[in-house]
Formats: structure tokens, sequence, C-alpha cells
């Protein structure tokens, strides 16, 4: 069985717990923090590695506290980064989790954003079934040298799940990666945001226009939709036992689509699955899953 490829970072999540966020020049107290692993490749891996798929984590890890960090994490899970380690500091993610579950990220970018051509031109092509990408590394200054590897590599399978930064990258960039009809991955506001539709059904069939592949709407209590071409067709949630924070939710949703589909389901049953993740996910702290916590098999 052939590799996923998973490009894309690995960070530090610093976990603050609080009440409310503060406004301007207010002073608040924390309720608890914590540092975890996370960053949106990871937080993929994380989860087609619990569905027993073949993967590579692609994912640069810097020096510095963070770097250490990042790096030690990793090798306690069994997980080595397969590229050098670039001399500049990795950067963090700051995660405010309101009482809600709610959360809102303040990051600090570093070498966990960055990569060059040499880096690429390590991979053996011929083992990888398809590509993960998300839009914090396109949107970077090497952003541009990834969706040159992209187009190298055209005819496998690519999944790009840009999130909120979707409307924020190059419009080039975009442009050159709709071209290669990846199956795009997005939540509401992620994709009404950018294609300006007034309804998830209106802006799904905007974005299939531009990429000729499956659209995938994640839609938070309501479950998810998704848009092939002919159909759109609406995958019921499951309903979380309680909500914790939102952190790492949709990293574990396209994790487990793509796990889904490597293993010969369909999409509907990919994103039935997908959906069961998530609300385990958002029902404890932080983005990821261990294996005694994922309680539901495909």
């Amino acid at each position: 069985m052939k590799k996923i490829l998973l490009i894309g970072s690995t960070v530090a999540d610093i976990i603050i717990n609080l009440d409310h966020l503060p406004t301007t020049s207010a002073d608040v107290n924390i309720v608890s923090q914590e540092m975890s692993l996370g960053g949106c490749a990871y937080n993929v891996s994380n989860m087609i590695h619990l569905f027993e798929v073949p993967y590579r984590l692609f994912s640069p890890v810097g020096t510095g506290l963070y770097g250490d960090f990042v790096r030690n994490q990793l090798a306690a899970k069994g997980l080595a980064s397969p590229m050098p380690t670039p001399d500049q500091a990795n950067g963090c993610c700051y995660c405010f989790v309101e009482e809600g579950g709610e959360r809102t990220f303040v990051c600090d970018h570093g070498a966990e954003y960055l990569f060059y051509k040499e880096w690429f031109d390590t991979l053996k092509m011929e083992k990888v079934s398809s590509i993960y990408i998300c839009g914090l590394e396109i949107e970077d200054k090497t952003g541009g040298t990834i969706v040159d590897f992209l187009e190298a590599n055209s005819s496998i399978p690519l999944f790009f799940a840009p999130g909120p930064r979707i409307c924020f990258i190059e419009r080039t960039l975009v442009d050159r990666i709709f071209a290669l009809h990846p199956i795009v991955h997005l939540n509401e506001d992620e994709l009404c945001g950018f294609t300006r539709a007034a309804t998830l059904e209106e802006g799904a069939k905007a974005l299939y226009a531009l990429t000729e592949n499956m659209v995938i709407v994640t839609h938070g209590a309501e479950g998810a939709y998704y848009y092939d071409g002919d159909e759109f067709i609406h995958v019921p949630p499951v309903k979380a036992e309680k909500v914790v924070d939102t952190i790492g939710a949709g990293d574990s949703h396209i994790g487990t689509v793509m796990a889904c589909l490597a293993k010969g389901r369909t999409p509907y049953e990919a994103i039935k699955t997908a959906n069961a993740v998530s609300s385990l996910v958002v029902g404890k702290k932080g983005a990821t899953l261990s294996k005694d916590e994922l309680t539901i098999t495909i």
C-alpha cells in the first residue's frame, strides 16, 4: 500500500483555558494552560496513523525551545522529521479556549512553515498515493515552492484543506492549486467567505466549477455536506456528548476522510466516519485522539 504524503507544520500548541477572551486593556486570569503537539499536518497524520493507513509526515522542525519540544514529542511517538533541521527557530501556536469550547489562535510562525526545493528532491514519489496540503504553508514565503512541487507531480491525487487562510493566499497560487483538481475541504465560513455565495450549496458548486473535483464542507453541529458535481449531499452529524474545545476538529475530519477513502470507502461513508471522529475530538482537550480514545472503527 502506497503512502499518503502530508506536507505541513508540526508545532507546539500552548493551550490556554480562560472564561472569556479579554478586551483591550482588560486584566483576566486563566483557568489553566498546557503545551501539546499540534499543527495541521501533524493533526491529520495522527488520525491517519490511528486508522493504520501508511503515510509520511513531511514537516520541518526548527531550533529553540519549541523546536526541541516538537522534536522530543515526535521521537516519543516513534516519528522522526524526514528533513534536516533548519537553522531557524520553531514557532508556536497560542490556543485560547473559552468556557464554551470555542478557540482563538495567535500564532508565531517559524521554521515549521518554510519548505525548500532540495528537501522535496529527496522524496520517492512512486511510493505516494495522495498528497495533503493546508493553507498556512502556501500563504508563507516558500508557498510557491510547494506549488511547484505539486505541479511536477500533478498525476497524484491532491487534498487541499486551506482553512481560513484561503482568503489571504496569493490568488495566483490558489488558481494553480485549483488547476490540479484537488478535493477541497472547508467549513461554512471559509467556503462562503471565498466564493461569496449566499448558501452552502451555491458555494460548493462555485468551488467545484474551479476545481472539477469533490468539495467537502463541514457545518458544525449540523454535520457536513459534499458536492460531487451531480448532487449536494448532507451527511448527518454525530452529536458530541460534551464540547471541551474545538482545536483540531477540522484536521481530524479531513484526516479521517483521507484514511477512509484510502481504505476504499465511499465519500459518504468516509465523511460519516469523520463526523463521528470530530465529535470525539471536540469532547476532549487538545487537537488529537489516542488509540484508546478512538472508539469507532472503519
